[in-house]
């Protein structure tokens, strides 16, 4: 697939502004599941973007830094699989285990970035003390912009200069070795959710887990459900969700208001 200038410049954007996103703006936009279809609508397959976008971020759901140790960066990670897929004809689950490698090495470049940055440290603290806003916002920006640009920089040379190595590398894959990488990839959305399930379970949630389970196969099993279960199952869970806080809500008000517990009222 070749790729024209707009297309260049518009992942340049999309990766510039994620990579800010991740450690200024915090909105989310970096997350796999918003760059996957926007780079799929960028490269004109907008489906295959929105089910590797999908598939990535489940792999992420359950990744956080812990002390120094820190996950696969979704950023790289995140549209470089959404490249893959829609560019070289990857399979889905096979780009997101193909990528893994590069957001590493994107995580490799942001820990450095930031061990560079360490000196502009006493730079921030000098203009926090004389209250200097300004000068600390002019530092902000400089070193946001920096960050931006070594994304955007390590993503845009694949369209530059990477296509063609690409391609010889998937199709240098053997069948063998991209059949691994299918099911590793379809294998990394599972342990990315037992990481998160194992971070935030406890004997309250338990129950709601089981009826989760159960009612997934049950509406899974009936052919005219079957297609939008994933959003079936999304409304029930946010509505129990939403019972379960005016619930908790409407008791924390009762207790506020001095109400008698004794009897209930």
């Amino acid at each position: 697939m070749e790729f024209n200038f707009v297309q260049v410049i518009l992942v340049f954007i999309v990766t510039f502004i994620a990579a800010i996103d991740q450690f200024d703006f915090t909105e989310s936009l970096y997350q796999p599941i918003v760059t996957g279809p926007i780079i799929g609508a960028i490269l004109g397959d907008m489906n295959t973007g929105l089910v590797v976008g999908g598939t990535y971020q489940l792999m992420t759901i359950g990744n956080m830094p812990i002390g120094g140790a820190q996950p696969p960066n979704a950023v790289i990670g995140g549209i470089l699989a959404a490249v893959f897929a829609c560019s070289l004809g990857m399979e889905p689950t096979a780009a997101t285990a193909a990528a893994i490698p590069f957001a590493l090495l994107g995580q490799y470049g942001v820990t450095l970035f930031f061990t560079l940055r360490a000196p502009l440290m006493e730079s921030f603290r000098d203009a926090a003390i004389k209250a200097d806003t300004k000068r600390i916002t002019v530092l902000t920006i400089i070193s946001e912009v920096i960050l931006g640009l070594i994304f955007a920089v390590i993503v845009t040379l694949f369209f530059v200069a990477g296509q063609g190595v690409g391609q010889a590398v998937v199709d240098a894959i053997p069948a063998w070795l991209n059949t691994g990488l299918s099911a590793a990839g379809g294998m990394m959305r599972f342990v990315g959710f037992a990481i998160l399930l194992k971070i935030m379970m406890n004997r309250d949630m338990w129950a709601f887990f089981l009826l989760g389970f159960a009612l997934t196969n049950i509406v899974a099993a009936i052919p005219d459900l079957s297609s939008p279960t994933l959003l079936i199952m999304a409304l029930i869970g946010f509505g129990i969700a939403f019972w379960d806080f005016q619930q908790q809500t409407e008791l924390k008000g009762a207790i506020a208001d001095g109400g008698d517990m004794s009897d209930g009222i």
